[in-house]
């Protein structure tokens, strides 16, 4: 029973990520065009608030975050159902930073390339634990804990956003950040 809801959570989640990379496609498509004609032709490529450029940062941290936790999981994670949902990790924060970066660059902000402080601090702390004190305590981490932050900061940031683009990008993370929280909790750490 536990492994059909598993499976059926990973199905959910990977129909959700498809419909991501689709909006991705079309958003790199468009970035393309825009980038290869002239560049008074780009629509809204104009400065940034401040509050616009936090949002796309903040989005940018939280995928990079979320991107180096899972690849420690991939090779320290003892069960499958972890290391399953660490790839998820990866294949879906790493579309959406690609996404993000495209946007940065359209506007001209420099994004993080590497986890802030906190997120380096968990990552040495990840590399101590093997076996099931490593899948919990990532699960608890970077599962419910980060996903339930970054939710909470996409919530807040895009009540502020002006941009339509950065809009569009808060607007495409919200779901999937809400399906990665629903399944990190959905799955018991003993």
């Amino acid at each position: 029973m536990q492994k059909r809801k598993t499976l059926k959570e990973l199905l959910t989640v990977s129909a959700v990520a498809a419909m991501f990379v689709t909006v991705g496609v079309q958003a790199q498509t468009q970035t393309s065009a825009a980038q290869s004609g002239a560049a008074g032709q780009t629509q809204s490529s104009g400065k940034l608030s401040s509050g616009d450029e936090k949002a796309l940062m903040d989005m940018a941290q939280a995928n990079v975050n979320e991107i180096a936790a899972a690849k420690i999981a991939l090779n320290k994670a003892q069960s499958n159902d972890v290391k399953a949902f660490a790839q998820k990790m990866v294949d879906d924060h790493g579309n959406a930073l690609t996404k993000v970066q495209a946007v940065a660059q359209q506007k001209g902000v420099t994004l993080p390339t590497e986890p802030d402080a906190m997120h380096k601090t968990m990552a040495a702390e990840l590399e101590k634990q093997s076996g099931d004190a490593f899948d919990k305590m990532y699960m608890e981490n970077a599962g419910t804990k980060d996903h339930k932050m970054v939710l909470s900061k996409l919530q807040s940031d895009a009540t502020n956003i002006k941009d339509p683009d950065v809009k569009a990008l808060a607007d495409a993370h919200t779901p999937v950040v809400e399906q990665h929280l629903k399944a990190a909790q959905d799955m018991k750490m003993n």
